[in-house]
């Protein structure tokens, strides 16, 4: 059974290589990783050390990749962003540059295009229960208030 197996420095230096060539990881899963393999505090110093000086862990570009992925498939707003990245233990540095990514504009028309198509799924008639609800939404999934509030009166009146 995988969940007893022992790993020596080497071996699990190996698999974490290959568990963060995968995909972009944060120090925090690498971590935790190394804990659900048992390893010890000191071996997992080693290793993380080794993957950062071998470029396999890199903070700004986990944050980067990150802030993408989020942004374009889950279209989440910078505050959602920054929620999660800080759950993550990601420092301020690396956020700041992972946000400066996004273009403005994409930024504004994502935001357009969400609220557009939250209104037309909300059946609600009156119109201030239905600019609660679509604000909500996109509240929830991080949008700015202020550019929440200055696009719903825009588009219900």
């Amino acid at each position: 059974m995988d969940s007893q197996k022992t790993y020596t420095v080497n071996e699990a230096q190996k698999k974490l290589e290959s568990y963060c060539a995968y995909q972009e990881r944060c120090h925090k899963e690498v971590r935790a990783k190394l804990r659900d393999m048992k390893m010890i505090p000191e071996a997992i110093d080693v290793i993380l050390v080794h993957l950062i000086q071998h470029n396999y862990l890199n903070e700004e570009r986990f944050a980067k990749a990150f802030v993408s992925g989020k942004f374009r498939i889950k279209k989440w707003g910078k505050n959602r962003l920054v929620r999660e990245l800080k759950f993550r233990d990601i420092s301020k540095y690396s956020i700041d540059a992972a946000l400066k990514e996004i273009d403005l504009e994409d930024y504004i028309k994502t935001l357009d295009e969400l609220t557009l198509k939250r209104i037309a799924q909300v059946t609600e008639k009156n119109s201030y229960k239905k600019k609660k609800k679509v604000a909500d939404y996109l509240l929830y999934r991080g949008w700015e208030s202020h550019l929440v509030y200055e696009k719903l009166s825009e588009y219900i009146k």
